[in-house]
């Protein structure tokens, strides 16, 4: 009956929540180690100086009509 259904629903809530904190885990470790990556190989990640206007990035709009 219902207290089967607060059951499975806490135990959803739960199961839920323990998964996302992991992926979130997992997401912060990657992060970190790619980080510690960059700071150790600063010659491979070269800073950029000058800043582009978004008219540089985007592509000229041609339309079909």
């Amino acid at each position: 009956g219902v207290h089967r259904q607060i059951l499975l629903a806490t135990l959803g809530c739960f199961v839920g929540y323990q998964l996302v904190k992991r992926a979130e885990y997992m997401h912060a470790k990657v992060d970190r180690e790619l980080f510690e990556y960059i700071k150790h190989h600063p010659v491979d990640f070269p800073a950029s100086t000058e800043k582009k206007r978004i008219g540089q990035l985007l592509e000229d709009f041609h339309p079909i009509r």
